[in-house]
């Protein structure tokens, strides 16, 4: 038995490879709206009702009860985004800027294996989401053009994650209670360009900005309780402790702690309801702790002398995100099951920080999704979801960072500027389940 489950945990490895780290368009904050086809259908409802092999990426007890089943997924992002001036700004350079690098794959990959009637094991990968922004030499501010007078600018984050879980179901007088928990590893890299005219500012300016990527391990744990009351009705909770990560060493005088860049805590809560056999509706809440993380959280202005990269020095003054999510899924027929969704996030910039928020636009709010699940054969179906992310802008004044003359650096109230984002998603999944008694290491049949 022991080699038995030896095999499936090797197999769900080499399923996972597919799995590779990749920047995207970002949702709540840098957080994607979920993880695999049907979760963003929902709109990123679902802590309540998982039925796919991403299940334990958001609720780690809901993978109690599913088959045997792995999944493949990728989704291709087109994102534009920028930032517009108006009056006179002394930093940032003037007029409407828009960022390149549109395009972005982001890859997911799942396998549950069930342990017995209430127990079971999983694997997923999956992408966090990332910053991913390029903005050129053509929009000039002296000495050497960009953005900020450092030549081509940007900040391209990468995170993703690989979790492997376990859940157990228990009766109660209550219904039916599972629990699960998944220790996660996480892996990111970074790579800011454009800052070089900001080095006076940095406690260590050899390593602030143009170092080329650089890369972060670290790790947590994910665990959830999924609670049927009913037949028709469950409950589901998930959090997340932060992922405490290595530092970034090569921006070691950028990030506050000399390059510490851990990944926020995140908890999320939903309601499922059958209201008919084939059709269920879900209602999910989610709270991010971006402001926990001193790289996030700390208060950008003022920026002294020598104060990035310090313990207490600049972050991006990003606070909490709380997102909201309704998703719909009616089961047609057996072999089409249609799903919609509405996610809304608040904004996690404030109207202060907007100078340096310009290199990183995450300020999604309203989304809209559909997708369905179509089954080709008994073992093996295909999903589809779309999700768009209307435009939405915020507007700040200008903060100009210390400089002769101007030791505490002050405010800019001549000019505003407005960070804007839009974005669409396309995923595309295949799942794949084996028979009831087939312990085939390897499908024998689609």
């Amino acid at each position: 038995m022991t080699k038995y489950y030896l095999r499936r945990f090797a197999f769900a490895v080499s399923a996972i490879v597919f799995g590779a780290v990749s920047a995207a368009h970002a949702a709540d904050g840098y957080f994607l709206i979920g993880y695999g086809p049907r979760a963003k259908a929902l709109g990123g409802a679902g802590a309540a009702d998982q039925r796919d092999a991403m299940a334990l990426s958001t609720n780690p007890a809901s993978i109690v009860g599913l088959e045997r089943q792995f999944q493949l997924g990728l989704t291709g992002i087109v994102a534009d985004r920028g930032y517009k001036t108006t009056g006179t700004p002394r930093v940032l350079a003037p007029g409407e800027v828009q960022s390149g690098r549109p395009w972005f794959p982001v890859p997911n990959s799942g396998y549950v294996q069930p342990i017995d009637a209430n127990s079971a094991w999983s694997i997923v990968s999956y992408a966090n989401g990332g910053i991913n922004t390029a903005y050129d030499w053509g929009h000039y501010r002296a000495p050497f053009g960009g953005p900020l007078g450092g030549g081509f600018a940007g900040v391209d984050l990468h995170q993703g994650f690989m979790s492997v879980g376990y859940a157990r179901r228990f009766a109660t007088p209550l219904g039916a209670i599972s629990i699960g928990f998944a220790p996660t590893i996480a892996v990111q890299m970074i790579n800011v360009q454009g800052l070089k005219m900001l080095s006076p500012l940095s406690s260590n300016p050899w390593e602030m900005s143009d170092m080329a990527f650089d890369w972060s391990w670290g790790g947590g744990v994910h665990a959830g309780l999924l609670w049927s009351i009913t037949d028709k009705f469950r409950v589901g909770f998930s959090g997340s402790t932060p992922m405490w990560m290595s530092r970034f060493d090569k921006y070691a005088g950028l990030f506050a702690d000399a390059g510490r860049f851990d990944i926020p805590a995140n908890m999320q809560a939903g309601l499922a309801y059958d209201v008919l056999p084939n059709l269920t509706v879900m209602m999910d809440w989610r709270h991010i702790f971006y402001s926990a993380v001193p790289a996030l959280g700390n208060p950008t202005n003022p920026t002294l002398y020598r104060s990035l990269g310090t313990g207490s020095g600049p972050g991006f003054d990003w606070t909490d995100v709380d997102s909201g999510a309704i998703g719909v899924e009616w089961r047609y027929s057996p072999a089409l099951t249609l799903r919609t969704g509405y996610h809304y996030s608040t904004n996690p910039l404030r109207w202060r920080s907007v100078t340096v928020n310009a290199l990183s636009p995450i300020i999604n709010r309203h989304h809209a999704s559909v997708g369905a699940n179509y089954v080709v054969t008994p073992n093996s179906s295909v999903d589809f979801a779309f999700v768009y992310a209307f435009k939405n802008s915020f507007t700040g004044i200008e903060w100009i960072p210390a400089q002769p003359g101007l030791p505490f650096g002050a405010p800019n109230p001549r000019a505003t500027i407005s960070p804007w984002v839009q974005g669409m998603e396309f995923t595309l999944g295949y799942n794949y389940k084996w028979d009831a008694g087939d312990h085939s290491l390897i499908p024998t049949h689609f």
